[in-house]
């Protein structure tokens, strides 16, 4: 037991024992801490919402989709918030938005606008 209590100013000279660390390094490891938190994990994950919430605004009919399960089909209907899929011929399945994984192939745009766009033109050559 004197060997303890011998070696005690000792030990508290050279930082061992019972002594409190600094308040400014605890501070600065809880804010690395959070920074790499923050960088690695929230950041990615934010960034990951916002692409997928702008891809599931931006379907339309025509659009070639993969649901999370694996399924694909075309757009048939889209509603608020479901979408209905033509998977072959005679199939037609109702989908949540948030089902819809990725969107393989975007529709063309609408022929009607080129229909009238050509009889526009034809009719200027009439003239």
């Amino acid at each position: 037991m004197n060997v303890f209590t011998g070696n005690l100013p000792i030990m508290q000279l050279f930082g061992g024992g019972s002594g409190g660390g600094s308040m400014t390094t605890t501070f600065i490891t809880f804010g690395l801490v959070i920074a790499i938190f923050y960088f690695l994990i929230i950041r990615p994950q934010n960034k990951k919402q916002k692409k997928t919430k702008q891809m599931l605004s931006a379907l339309k009919k025509g659009d070639r989709v993969q649901s999370i399960g694996g399924i694909r089909g075309v757009v048939q209907k889209v509603n608020d918030d479901t979408v209905v899929v033509k998977v072959d011929d005679n199939t037609k399945l109702e989908f949540a938005k948030s089902a819809v994984g990725e969107v393989i192939e975007v529709s063309a745009e609408p022929k009607k606008v080129e229909k009238e766009s050509s009889s526009e033109s034809e009719e200027s050559k009439t003239e």
